[in-house]
């Protein structure tokens, strides 16, 4: 059996932990430098236009693959979960004291002050990535739906994974269509038979897309090479580059996109959490059917998309459908295997110091930031910037998380609230929470 409880001490502000959920969520803080680090040490648009800029050894191809069947999207992904497992936690808790009304005001109030820490992030520290802000949007969005029941829960934070599967499918099912077309034209043409009014349409469809494509290649081309160039001049030229990849960003109506893919995965954890399934109150075997369904599917279809992707060919890719769905069933195939883990006595002891990660996030996600944007590859400082390809950035990113870890367990033997978690509070709260955890009481023998 496990050595770790079910719960630890409470927060300064009588937030209470769950054991469980701590170690999940320092396994996702943690996780989520091996996405970011790319974007942080080479340039964020080619990690998103062309992977292979960024390095294609044997050992690069290895790192990308494992990072992206495994990992991709899924440390954000249990983080958002979670978020709507504190949600309920949280609420919950407030209720017992307070009217709806009351509870409603204090959450928005908390989340809009994690916006404000959110646009810090993004804006001062200048973190185009940032993901603070967009769950402190997302989680007022969620609240509302709260009270449903679990299953309920589950059912409408399915709704990103149900629009993209339908919309990629048509998607798929077009340019199948399309190229299955171009195959019949080029067998008529090899064979002399004369070409239709349908088939000189498709053939002019066709080269209109390789012209647009070209020409897309070419400006993203452009683009990778200006912020190459910028984030390896002056500190000014760095800063102005950060800047105007926010602006891009958010002009392409990306951040609509991230508040719709938190607060659905946020609702699927509500309704995960009030079904016990995230805090491992099922049964042992029920997580095994968990975890082996969950990988036999996420899994599946992550390889198979990491294989097409890898072509670098004009091929319809499966994951036009199936993303959001896999991206969602590998980390529920996370989750499974943690709660079994913790149910051992190596699991548990395993795990046991990402407690203190799950307890210190907010804090170790500023960390991450301030280690590698502004430490490791700003030209102001080690300049490492555009020096490391996938496989050494994904070393570098498990070296940091290794620090950080031993930093968190080190940090909470002797602090009741990590730094960025006592200011969010504080703020909260209206008040100063103490840092420090209170003195042990001396007994009367030990005064002696």
């Amino acid at each position: 059996m496990s050595d770790i409880p079910m719960t630890t001490a409470a927060e300064p502000d009588g937030a209470p932990r769950i054991a469980v959920l701590d170690i999940l969520r320092g396994v996702a803080i943690l996780g989520i430098l091996f996405m970011n680090i790319n974007d942080m040490g080479q340039s964020l648009i080619a990690s998103f236009d062309d992977i292979r800029h960024l390095g294609w050894s044997p050992t690069d191809q290895a790192a990308w693959w494992l990072r992206e069947v495994f990992a991709d999207g899924t440390a954000r992904c249990m983080l958002e979960m979670l978020f709507g497992a504190g949600m309920v936690i949280l609420t919950t808790r407030a209720a017992e004291a307070a009217g709806h009304l009351q509870v409603l005001g204090r959450y928005y109030v908390r989340n809009l002050i994690l916006f404000a820490f959110g646009v810090v992030h993004v804006f001062i520290l200048l973190w185009p990535g940032e993901i603070l802000h967009t769950y402190g949007i997302a989680a007022l969005i969620a609240f509302l739906f709260a009270r449903l029941p679990g299953k309920w829960l589950i059912l409408l934070g399915l709704n990103l994974a149900a629009f993209t599967f339908v919309t990629g499918a048509l998607d798929l099912n077009t340019v199948i269509q399309r190229h299955a077309t171009l195959a019949q034209v080029a067998i008529k043409q090899h064979n002399g038979v004369p070409l239709d009014a349908d088939d000189r349409k498709a053939i002019a469809a066709q080269k209109k897309h390789e012209v647009s494509k070209a020409k897309r290649d070419r400006e993203m081309a452009t683009r990778v090479v200006a912020e190459d160039t910028a984030r390896r001049g002056t500190a000014f030229s760095w800063a102005k580059m950060q800047w105007s990849i926010i602006i891009m960003m958010e002009s392409y109506g990306l951040e609509a996109l991230f508040v719709w893919e938190a607060a659905s995965t946020m609702l699927i954890g509500a309704g995960l959490f009030k079904l016990g399934l995230l805090q491992g109150q099922r049964s042992r075997r029920f997580y095994v059917g968990m975890t082996v369904i969950a990988y036999a599917i996420g899994l599946s279809l992550r390889a198979i998309s990491a294989w097409q992707t890898m072509r670098f060919d004009d091929a319809p890719k499966l994951d036009w459908a199936t993303s959001e769905l896999a991206r969602l069933a590998v980390t529920l195939g996370h989750i499974g295997l943690i709660n079994l883990l913790v149910t051992t006595v190596f699991g548990a002891r395993l795990l046991r110091p990402f407690v203190a990660a799950g307890r210190t996030a907010l804090t170790l996600y500023i960390a991450q930031t301030l280690i590698c944007l502004w430490l490791l590859f700003p030209p102001f400082a080690l300049a490492l910037y555009g020096k490391l390809t996938w496989g050494p950035l994904m070393v570098v990113a498990f070296v940091i998380d290794a620090v950080l870890l031993w930093v968190a367990n080190v940090y909470v033997r002797h602090y009741a609230i990590a730094p960025v978690e006592w200011a969010w509070r504080s703020l909260i709260e209206g008040r100063r929470l103490p840092w420090r955890k209170p003195a042990p009481l001396r007994t009367a023998s030990a005064s002696r």
